[in-house]
């Protein structure tokens, strides 16, 4: 009796002590990857993270290649146009914005992704290298432009109705070419006055703006008057040989990229030439004067561009019988 009243209490206390050991035996069996970083690589949650992660990389992977394709589309879709046009109007932001105002950007996006659709990455290109070259024509000697009060608003950005009047013409081109108006025959005419309305504005913007800059004596083209940089329908020499090696310039990144052919190179030039002296007649003559407040300087700019547009085809399908 007194061995059995003396150790049977000493049992539960024995238990009692040795419980944190075993506990702590079994945490340490139960993390045995946690504690030996080396044997990481046998931790069953190792190979799953790892398993995700690459095919979260694959995943990535994938939507990239499709992106690339989708891009790379022949002929362009509605698509394939808006994805290029959102990754080049993303990257190019900085230019955009020292080119255009903000609304301004906004309708350009438009013309960028009708004009993808249209003709596809070679008539984008060829937006893209009038917007530069004007742009920076537009920038030239900007402080003396602006001390004498002939420079254009908000240091040369241009806003949504300065876009839609460089560009009416060649939207209007655009969607006759995306709807197959005309059939096969006239599939080449659409793009070939294309090119011609942005040769015409681009010869039309940096002849105004060299002119404006450099140009030692205007003249007035109804009276061949000298009058002063910047007056409507006013010309300078200076100023239109500019005007004509831009035109020359943007035709034949038309040549490069297969739009055009070297007589339809010329064909652009000419009729930029023609029609930026029909321009020159409307400022001089009509343009906001009394009864005429209506013909704005965007006004003027669509009948510009579509006079060039126009006579394009007409020299191709008359001069060339095509």
């Amino acid at each position: 009796m007194a061995f059995s009243t003396l150790s049977m209490p000493r049992l539960p206390l024995l238990l009692h002590f040795q419980r944190p050991k075993l506990s702590f035996l079994t945490s340490n069996l139960q993390t045995p990857f946690d504690q030996f970083p080396h044997l990481s690589t046998l931790n069953p949650r190792h190979h799953q993270r790892s398993s995700m992660k690459a095919q979260a990389s694959v995943s990535d992977l994938g939507i990239v290649e499709r992106a690339i394709q989708l891009v790379q589309s022949s002929p362009p879709t509605w698509q394939s146009a808006l994805l290029s046009n959102i990754i080049i109007f993303t990257l190019g932001s900085p230019l955009l914005v020292s080119g255009l105002s903000l609304s301004g950007i906004g309708a350009a996006f438009l013309l960028g992704t009708l004009t993808w659709r249209a003709f596809g990455s070679s008539g984008f290109l060829l937006v893209a290298t009038y917007f530069v070259i004007g742009t920076a024509a537009t920038k030239v000697k900007m402080a003396q432009k602006e001390a004498q009060g002939v420079a254009e608003k908000r240091k040369g950005r241009r806003g949504p109705g300065s876009v839609i009047g460089s560009s009416a013409a060649g939207c209007v081109c655009a969607f006759l070419s995306i709807n197959g108006v005309g059939g096969e025959a006239f599939t080449r005419l659409w793009e070939l006055a294309f090119v011609a309305s942005f040769c015409t504005k681009l010869s039309d913007t940096v002849s105004s703006e060299i002119g404006k800059a450099y140009g030692k004596t205007t003249y007035l083209v109804t009276t061949f008057k000298v009058v002063p940089r910047g007056t409507e329908g006013a010309v300078s020499a200076e100023g239109t040989l500019a005007g004509l090696l831009a035109s020359v310039l943007l035709a034949f990144v038309g040549y490069l990229k297969g739009q055009i052919n070297i007589p339809g190179a010329a064909i652009c030039v000419v009729a930029a030439q023609i029609a930026n002296f029909g321009e020159s007649l409307i400022g001089a003559s009509l343009q906001e004067k009394e009864g005429f407040r209506w013909l704005n300087n965007d006004v003027v700019n669509v009948i510009n561009i579509s006079l060039g547009s126009i006579l394009a085809v007409l020299m191709q399908k008359i001069i060339l019988q095509s």
